[in-house]
């Protein structure tokens, strides 16, 4: 029975209790799980409610001990302060602010640095007008603007909040509210997937200033704590001409003495010192040293030009003196006869010659010099795995990262002072060069701080 309400001593805020939860329905008490388990499931509810209203100060305790204490938060850096103590401080100094309003619908909060992954995606946080919610759009929209910075299998993280007109979206499309269903989900998703990826196009070198990765020196041994190790490429094609022409243009700057120029006039990247196993390019930087995965870095310069040329429908086209004949199943051959339109966007002319043949009759003029065969076997594989009516967009990417492997610079290939240099200052300048097409990292640094530790120097 509810008894009638009478005024008593009280703060300022609301207190809840709850008292003999299961006296009308014991039986419900049969399948509640242990102690702890229960409680993780009312932590991870208090913890949304207090990433959905950071305006709103939050204390919770179990067993009259002191669990969670929040703050309100009236500004960015208190918000993501509150965010640092619920989703942790390596989230927080890896995450960039975004904030865009687009047709009456405002997105903002703050998405992870593709170096900062998860193996299950467990930080993926969703507020619509407030309310925390699970939605396959706005999951897809963000996975879609991810696709070609994280290394497969690996989830982002994020914390969003989306307001819009509530006439625009139910909020009853699920008993438990914890979904919603958008009127016009499409133009949702393209505002979602737009702000994300253009946020995403500055990670590059110099294009963020976050807090470095920690290091720990153990033993003799310096261990970079890193989302993942740089990773190393090998068995592929030569490189193609044209990829590195652009380099033997570029003047290299001179370093006659030991000592680098004033710190504001070192590049972010810095000079480079020499190559390591035909693979690493080392450089010097205003903090110490840089290491680059020259393929990989190579491999998003090239990526993020074809997909310009692509874009603008510039893609030069190289006519191949004889037609190359390719012999494929019945069904690759029916899959590139469907697709002609898909390879005459991407500069290649392929035919069908016969029930279990092709014919290649031009290829995009940067890859004249690679693998023509083993280039249309990968783009057969990559349409056999897409629907391309439906996911044209993502099945042109993965085209085109394709081609972007096959037109890069290979492992133990000797580059030049010049050369190593000209690459640095390409990849300064080139959108997402953190990573290369398949989220692995392009470089990585080692401060000067940490050296001295590993030496033991000062001690």
């Amino acid at each position: 029975m509810i008894s009638a309400p009478v005024t008593v001593a009280h703060p300022v805020g609301t207190t809840i209790e709850v008292l003999d939860l299961f006296y009308n329905t014991p039986a419900r008490k049969k399948f509640l799980r242990t102690e702890r388990t229960e409680f993780n499931h009312i932590e991870k509810w208090i913890r949304r409610l207090a990433l959905a209203r950071p305006d709103v100060a939050f204390t919770m305790t179990h067993n009259r001990r002191p669990v969670l204490q929040l703050t309100a938060a009236t500004d960015d850096a208190a918000r993501l302060a509150r965010i640092s103590k619920i989703c942790g401080e390596a989230f927080a100094s890896q995450a960039l602010f975004i904030s865009r309003e687009t047709d009456a619908i405002a997105l903002s909060g703050w998405i992870g640095l593709p170096t900062y992954n998860r193996s299950q995606a467990d930080m993926q946080y969703w507020f619509v007008n407030g309310r925390s919610i699970t939605d396959k759009t706005l999951a897809h929209a963000v996975r879609h603007a991810y696709r070609d910075v994280l290394f497969h299998g690996r989830y982002p993280a994020y914390v969003l909040h989306l307001t819009m007109d509530p006439k625009i979206v139910d909020a009853n499309a699920h008993p438990a509210k914890h979904e919603v269903r958008f009127r016009d989900a499409r133009s949702v998703h393209g505002i979602v997937s737009q702000a994300i990826e253009f946020a995403l196009r500055d990670t590059r070198p110099g294009g963020h200033q976050l807090r470095p990765l920690q290091t720990t020196v153990i033993g003799s041994r310096l261990i970079q704590q890193s989302s993942m190790p740089l990773a190393t490429s090998g068995g592929m094609t030569p490189a193609v001409a044209e990829a590195m022409s652009g380099y033997q243009a570029l003047t290299d700057v001179p370093m006659t003495e030991h000592a680098l120029p004033e710190s504001a006039d070192v590049p972010p990247l810095g000079f480079a010192v020499a190559q390591l196993g035909g693979i690493y390019i080392l450089a010097e930087n205003a903090d110490g040293l840089v290491v680059v995965d020259m393929h990989a870095a190579h491999e998003r310069i090239v990526y993020e030009k074809l997909k310009a040329s692509f874009a603008d429908s510039k893609i030069v086209r190289q006519p191949l003196l004889v037609p190359m004949a390719v012999s494929v199943s019945e069904a690759e051959a029916a899959r590139a006869e469907e697709s002609t339109a898909l390879f005459a966007r991407v500069g290649m002319t392929v035919d069908r010659s016969g029930p279990t043949s092709l014919l290649i009759r031009e290829i995009p003029a940067l890859l004249k010099q690679g693998d023509a065969e083993a280039l249309l076997r990968d783009m057969l594989s990559d349409l056999q795995e897409a629907d391309v009516s439906n996911q044209i967009e993502d099945t042109c990417d993965e085209i085109l990262a394709t081609m972007a492997c096959h037109g890069s610079i290979r492992a133990n290939r000797s580059l030049t002072i010049p050369e190593m240099n000209a690459l640095l200052r390409e990849m300064e300048t080139t959108e997402r060069a953190d990573q290369c097409n398949h989220g692995r990292p392009t470089w990585t640094t080692i401060s000067l701080a940490d050296l001295d530790r590993l030496f033991l120097r000062g001690q």
